[in-house]
């Protein structure tokens, strides 16, 4: 039997930001997907999500499989793709959570209590997981399903340091995590100048793996995972390069990307970047 794969996606959720444009009465967080790579007995997870309550319906829908879950995967070290490991953990005890060394680093950078209250908490009141698990370290890049190969992509910077994706060549799959967003306005606010500059690369080693679908880390929940994402990021960190250099304030930049990106899930995450890049 040759490997599948299926993508769940939490849909967005409000958030406690307090910081505003004049437009919006609250900021939501963007829709995050985790993504199952599964054989005929065995399975992968990619991405385990954020919040106790996406925690405890993710686990639900991997049980619907009847799958043996081997391993989680983690892309990166953002918490909003990995907070719920614990409670997939418990839920499927036999599994094994692995990350990449610089993404385990990234990991414990996350779960510092001074950053977790001011960043995590202060957003999701009462809603992110009080016991937080780390993933152990992989080595070597690479590990099996079923005897097939998953091999890791390490990407450097794309909306934060240190980030990875997830190829199954048998699949022609690329699981992006954040190196890729699909109709969901980019987060931008940890890539100045030189880490857009990143991310354009990493685009460009994505798009040399000649997928034939790849997953985003946020991503709409009825489109497809097809390849052309890849050149739809591309063409938006570019357009916020051009309106950057054309508009004066944050919102003016915060106009500019919208009138250009009118139908994107997530006007917030347009106004979060335009402020981190305007000041």
């Amino acid at each position: 039997m040759t490997l599948r794969y299926d993508v769940y996606v939490a849909p967005s959720i409000p958030t406690a930001i307090p910081d505003l444009p004049p437009d919006l009465d609250r900021r939501w967080w963007s829709p995050i997907s985790s993504t199952l790579i599964h054989g005929e007995r065995d399975a992968v997870l990619v991405d385990p999500l954020m919040t106790i309550d996406q925690a405890v319906a993710l686990a639900e829908w991997v049980s619907a499989f009847d799958k043996n879950l081997t391993t989680v995967y983690v892309t990166h070290g953002h918490g909003d793709h990995w907070f719920g490991l614990s409670t997939l953990l418990a839920r499927f005890p036999q599994a094994k959570a692995v990350a990449v060394p610089a993404v385990v680093a990234q990991m414990t950078t996350q779960i510092a209590p001074d950053f977790l209250d001011s960043f995590w908490n202060s957003r999701f009141p009462g809603q992110i997981p009080t016991r937080l698990t780390v993933a152990e370290e992989l080595t070597g890049g690479r590990f099996e399903l079923e005897g097939e190969e998953l091999a890791v992509v390490e990407l450097g910077h794309t909306d934060t340091d240190d980030t990875t994706a997830l190829h199954v060549p048998s699949l022609g799959l690329v699981v992006a995590g954040d190196a890729a967003y699909n109709d969901v306005h980019l987060y931008l606010a940890e890539s100045p100048a030189e880490g857009r500059k990143a991310w354009l690369a990493a685009l460009d080693t994505l798009e040399d793996l000649a997928p034939t679908a790849v997953v985003a880390g946020h991503k709409r929940a009825d489109r497809t995972d097809a390849p052309r994402i890849i050149d739809e990021t591309r063409r938006y960190i570019l357009d916020f390069d051009l309106a950057l250099a054309r508009t004066s304030s944050t919102e003016e930049l915060y106009r500019a990307m919208l009138d250009l990106h009118p139908d994107r899930v997530n006007q917030g995450a347009v106004w979060g970047s335009a402020r981190s890049a305007k000041g």
